[in-house]
């Protein structure tokens, strides 16, 4: 199965940027956005994407700014969520009624996008994220993102995310080989460096502190949520998805062997989303 290329110039209040995404399955078929997290892209949905796919959903996966095909900002402050909703903003509009996706930051992003007039997420699944992330893993994040890295080659930059992506669980060689192959970029020296633009650490310099959403979190919480919940996460605590699960029609399941995030490459877990999908 190959996928569909689609572009887009999109305003944000950051200034006009290219939006990028692949697509797969039948163009009339019932739209899924999978949104990736901070230093990912949207290859990353590759192995869900097609298993969606043949059951005859529309399955988009956007590379956010600043990573993948997608265009950079100017400034690097702008790599926030505002910025990422105004993106998708007439992406979301061509495809009308979606169900939505979120790894991690793709999460945070379908939490903002529930609280504006006339959303139209049918279904949410957020995969490892919720409205609470604790400053310990914050900081955790920003230590492996501020050093600089750049390798020979693919094989170098795989063997880089197999040490700081441990937690996406046990994954084959071809499936780590898949991450690498389109998390690489070649700078003018003939280097191997993460397809991304550095300044996305801009808005974590500083002083952080612990990320409280809890005040969107109603508004995410009036369709069907799915939480998949890495049993050694640091970002979404326990204590969070057992809060997150008191609200009615929410439904968290805990992905065991794997921290921050799952993959979604598994077959087990795959089949948990498209389950819920098919609801």
């Amino acid at each position: 199965m190959t996928p569909r290329a689609g572009q887009l110039e999109a305003q944000t209040p950051a200034g006009s940027v290219l939006l990028r995404w692949v697509e797969w399955g039948p163009a009339d078929g019932r739209p899924v956005l999978c949104v990736h997290g901070l230093t990912r892209n949207g290859r990353d949905f590759d192995a869900l994407a097609m298993a969606l796919a043949e059951q005859g959903r529309r399955v988009v996966c956007p590379d956010m700014p600043g990573r993948g095909m997608s265009g950079w900002l100017s400034d690097g402050m702008a790599y926030a969520v505002p910025t990422y909703l105004a993106a998708l903003a007439p992406l979301l509009e061509g495809l009308g009624e979606v169900d939505w996706v979120g790894t991690s930051m793709g999460g945070l992003i379908a939490m903002g996008q529930c609280t504006l007039p006339g959303t139209r997420i049918r279904r949410l699944v957020l995969n490892d994220i919720g409205p609470f992330v604790p400053v310990a893993a914050l900081e955790r994040i920003r230590a492996y993102l501020g050093v600089p890295v750049e390798f020979a080659d693919v094989a170098g930059l795989e063997a880089h995310l197999r040490r700081v992506h441990a937690p996406f669980g046990p994954l084959t060689d071809a499936q780590w080989a898949h991450l690498a192959a389109h998390s690489a970029r070649m700078t003018p020296t003939g280097r191997v460096v993460p397809h991304q633009d550095p300044a996305i650490l801009t808005p974590m310099q500083g002083a952080l502190s612990d990320l409280d959403l809890w005040a969107l979190w109603p508004a995410a919480a009036q369709r069907p949520v799915l939480v998949l919940w890495g049993e050694t996460s640091d970002l979404l605590l326990p204590e969070t998805a057992a809060r997150m699960a008191e609200s009615p029609g929410v439904r968290v399941e805990t992905i065991a062997g794997c921290g921050h995030a799952p993959a979604l490459m598994d077959p087990a877990q795959m089949a948990l989303v498209a389950g819920f999908l098919a609801g």
